[in-house]
């Protein structure tokens, strides 16, 4: 075929047919942005509901350890007297008190009504005091006098081993958690267990998640609650504890769930 008669096809060719092949030329890249695009959402609907242990929740002991032990240690407190030495007998306090109020979190479960009750406690125990004080003063400067004489102190090496120990408990849970989660992708949930990364799959369409906040304390410290799933598939529900920053969690299942029904519904009003 001569150059002449490949121009005179190439003129011969109409305005719409010159339109459609330019738009398929255009739609080609198009459609792989759509896809690439389709595959970001889909990485990022991936939602992770890791149960952690209530140890998580001694984070403050671990803050006070770590800020006494490098106050006492810049201080020159490495051998210390609980007669002279006022700053490591604060710093112990505080670090006692701080622990006390973390292990009754983490011991006992305070829903609302609880938490309620408990500061309901704590005001009438303090009018209680101040009535004592109004009625008996002397009484007073006796029991003053008998805190003054328990004087609990720990020089900086007794902080550093606390903090030391709590960290490498935190590595061990940070460790743990990595072969015990849940995730939600692709329209199933999945839970992923064991060091061999055993897998058990559940349909994620009709899953109903509901959301408890069963202490107030635990979710101040860290939004954590409880998650209870429940598969069509299963007769008894999913109870996941600890879950931090439930709330937001909770957010992204039912975003998730809800786009996982509109994507069914849509692709079986397709299929008709």
């Amino acid at each position: 075929m001569s150059g002449d008669e490949t121009k005179q096809d190439e003129a011969s060719q109409s305005p719409e047919q010159a339109t459609s092949a330019t738009a398929a030329t255009q739609s080609a890249p198009a459609e792989s942005k759509e896809d690439s695009k389709r595959k970001k959402r889909s990485r990022s609907q991936r939602i992770y509901l890791v149960p952690y242990p209530k140890f998580v929740f001694m984070y403050p002991t671990l803050i006070v350890s770590l800020v006494a032990a490098i106050v006492l240690f810049f201080a020159g407190h490495r051998a210390v007297d609980p007669d002279s030495d006022s700053l490591a007998v604060v710093m112990t306090g505080l670090f006692l008190i701080v622990l006390t109020f973390n292990t009754f979190i983490i011991t006992f479960d305070f829903p609302r009504a609880t938490s309620l009750t408990l500061v309901f406690v704590a005001i009438s125990f303090l009018l209680g005091l101040w009535m004592l004080a109004i009625a008996k003063p002397a009484l007073l400067p006796t029991i003053g006098d008998l805190i003054t004489t328990v004087r609990p102190v720990a020089n900086s090496s007794f902080f550093t081993c606390i903090a030391i120990g709590m960290i490498l408990l935190y590595a061990a849970i940070l460790i743990k958690v990595r072969f015990d989660y849940w995730e939600l992708s692709n329209n199933e949930l999945l839970h992923h267990h064991g060091i061999l990364s055993d897998l058990k799959r559940y349909p994620a369409p009709n899953l109903r998640v509901d959301k408890e906040i069963n202490d107030v304390f635990e979710y101040l410290l860290l939004g954590a609650g409880r998650l209870i799933l429940h598969p069509s598939t299963e007769k008894r529900a999913i109870v996941l504890d600890n879950i931090l920053f439930v709330s937001t969690k909770e957010k992204e299942l039912t975003r998730a769930l809800g786009s996982i029904k509109v994507k069914i519904g849509g692709d079986s009003s397709a299929s008709h």
